[in-house]
């Protein structure tokens, strides 16, 4: 994860905070939506560290056959994660 929690903390209370100052939402319990907000951006930004793992673990169960095939395995985790990305209709930084 590229951002630090406590960060993704921080942000998620000033977008709650900045919201119902501007009047854009009305909440009775700020504290309960600002930690709904922070583990939504959690999850939003932690999903590309699970794809991450997801290749790795695809990529382990065919290294034999990779090295046989002399397939490189940054070209194959490349492949294998865009394949894995666009059936998701995930957008990668």
């Amino acid at each position: 994860m590229l951002l630090n929690r406590d960060y993704v903390g921080y942000m998620a209370k000033e977008v709650v905070k900045r919201l119902t100052a501007a009047k854009m939402i009305e909440t009775k319990n700020a504290e309960e939506l600002t930690q709904r907000v922070r583990q939504v951006m959690t999850e939003e930004i932690t999903i590309e560290d699970r794809l991450n793992e997801e290749v790795r673990e695809i990529l382990s169960r065919y290294s034999e056959e990779m090295q046989r095939t002399g397939v490189s395995y940054q070209e194959m985790y490349k492949k294998v994660k865009g394949q894995l990305a666009r059936e998701r209709k995930l957008i990668l930084r």
